[in-house]
């Protein structure tokens, strides 16, 4: 009778488990270049900030909501796409002496690592750790990328957009040009955000 009640119990475990919800699939994001801002500053003889910004970048990601420690972050950006609204400085900031961008043409971070955290009020920021790749050196960082918003964009696409703040040094990849002399400060702030568009899945065939 003991291993009747066991049996019994066992079959019962197994029947519940089979209505068990998968855990919801994860999406594949395109990001939108058209909704993408990568920002950067630098003190300038400790006397101000000068602002400049890289207009070509592209990535993916793959977000998974329900395990965010599967999700994963790909961003490439054009290193000689920098702009800082000064044609001479522009053409300096390229050459040999900061990014060199004709030797290292891409500046590029990818994922090895991600958790996600609720924020005060209410919304998400995923803690990403990964490499980040600027001026032929690859360091590890941590970015936290904060989800500011989920829905339709305009086309009818569904939509993500998330926002980051960071600051690295320069000459932690290289560049130390006029850090000696004051002159370019070393502490980089970073400011990125963009929207990425949901792809559908493919049908695949048998």
């Amino acid at each position: 009778m003991h291993k009747l009640s066991q049996f019994i119990a066992l079959c019962s475990l197994a029947v519940a488990a089979s209505f068990v919800r998968p855990a919801a699939a994860a999406d594949y994001y395109l990001i939108d270049p058209a909704q993408t801002s990568i920002v950067f500053s630098a003190s300038h003889s400790m006397l101000s900030y000068t602002y400049g910004m890289f207009r070509e970048a592209s990535g993916s990601y793959v977000l998974d909501k329900e395990n965010p420690e599967r999700s994963r972050f790909v961003l490439t950006i054009k290193s000689a796409s920098l702009f800082t609204n000064d044609a001479k400085r522009d053409e300096h900031l390229r050459g040999p002496d900061f990014f060199d961008t004709k030797q290292f043409p891409e500046i590029k971070f990818e994922t090895v690592r991600c958790s996600k955290t609720q924020n005060p009020d209410g919304s998400a920021t995923y803690l990403l750790t990964g490499n980040f790749t600027m001026h032929g050196v690859t360091r590890s960082i941590d970015l936290p990328l904060r989800l500011l918003g989920e829905g339709p964009g305009p086309y009818k696409d569904h939509r993500t957009g998330f926002h980051c703040q960071v600051e690295l040094k320069r000459s932690d990849f290289g560049m130390d040009y006029l850090i000696k002399e004051r002159l370019v400060g070393d502490a980089i702030g970073i400011t990125i955000s963009f929207e990425g568009v949901r792809q559908e899945p493919r049908a695949t065939g048998n």
